[in-house]
């Protein structure tokens, strides 16, 4: 007889219950074991290599002990507590599952967690977990597929350590129920989500928000239509690629120069950050001079006429390429983006 679910785990509440009940796939089919454990539509197992494509948390909740979320690959997860909730058992065996996953014992739990991604035709990944890296330290994300195969443990062959409650909820979200539960939980949109050649402008952007003092302007936030015509064209930013870095150096070079203090009132510092995914991030919080909104027509004269028609921009372009932090093709896309002569 299976074990009777812990006194101190319940099942999916009821609210959760109708959600996953919607989700079901309406086949009408009732079975012990689901043979429609799926692969995501990307088709991808969770593996830590991920984690060096800068992977991040995009929406991350807990509700009533379900911790879950979605990474910026569209990958839906669960916390080891919320996959432990899930199942009807301890937190810890999660941990040890984790620990314990290239064990060769075939009466390990991670043995037959794995060898059920293999009867369903999903590769194993080297770890059940996608390692996140963030500035708090490294966090372990169990993807949807790893955790049905984990819950399908719970339910049929964790043998005296059966649960109940694993059963219920493995009956409510076999298949594709998981993925769309977490998507719903979260208020997740796959189709409204920022295109991954955008995501880092996108970021940025983000946090610049209300972060300039009232009455003066920065120089990433107003170069932003130039951003986005070099992203038109092709060229997007990254890491490497920071215009915002090299137009407010010189810039502030033209600011002293001309003595602009006196003219238009000084400039103050405001608190600049990177996405922590960036290398940039190490240094954050960034002390980066802000300017009186009061010389805002000089400054996009001066982008215009002097930064870009000068040909200080091509410069920049070309110096990176010179470095090798940017293709040659770039310094093109430029002089084609604004009509430059070659």
């Amino acid at each position: 007889m299976p074990k009777k679910t812990d006194k101190t785990i319940e099942p999916i509440d009821a609210k959760f219950e109708d959600v996953a009940k919607k989700l079901v796939k309406a086949d009408g089919k009732k079975t012990n074991k689901n043979t429609n454990l799926l692969p995501t539509p990307r088709g991808k197992a969770a593996a830590p290599i991920q984690a060096e494509l800068n992977l991040q948390i995009q929406k991350q909740v807990e509700i009533d002990g379900l911790g879950m979320g979605v990474l910026t690959d569209g990958t839906p997860f669960l916390t080891a507590r919320g996959l432990a909730r899930l199942c009807g058992t301890h937190h810890s065996r999660i941990g040890e599952m984790s620990a314990d996953w290239n064990s060769e014992s075939a009466r390990s739990m991670a043995f037959k967690v794995k060898q059920i991604l293999l009867d369903r035709g999903l590769p194993t990944p080297e770890h059940p977990y996608i390692e996140i890296k963030q500035r708090t330290g490294v966090f372990h994300a169990y993807s949807d597929v790893v955790c049905l195969a984990v819950l399908e443990y719970y339910a049929f062959d964790a043998g005296s350590a059966i649960r109940e409650v694993a059963q219920k909820n493995y009956r409510l979200l076999a298949g594709k129920a998981l993925h769309d539960f977490i998507y719903t939980q979260v208020g997740y949109n796959p189709n409204h989500n920022v295109p991954e050649v955008w995501q880092q402008f996108h970021d940025r952007v983000s946090l610049t928000y209300n972060s300039i003092p009232v009455g003066y302007f920065g120089v990433f936030r107003e170069i932003a239509d130039m951003i986005v015509t070099l992203g038109n064209a092709g060229l997007h930013i990254d890491s490497n690629f920071l215009p915002d870095g090299s137009v407010g150096l010189t810039w502030g070079n033209h600011w002293r120069k001309n003595n602009f203090d006196k003219k238009y009132g000084e400039r103050t510092k405001w608190e600049h950050n990177f996405p922590d995914y960036f290398p940039q991030a190490k240094s954050n919080p960034q002390d980066v001079w802000c300017y009186p909104e009061s010389a805002l027509p000089e400054f996009r004269r001066w982008v215009r006429e002097d930064y870009i028609g000068g040909g200080k921009f091509s410069n920049y372009i070309n110096g990176k390429i010179k470095q090798k932090e940017l293709p040659p093709s770039f310094s093109q896309l430029v002089i084609s983006a604004y009509n430059l002569d070659s």
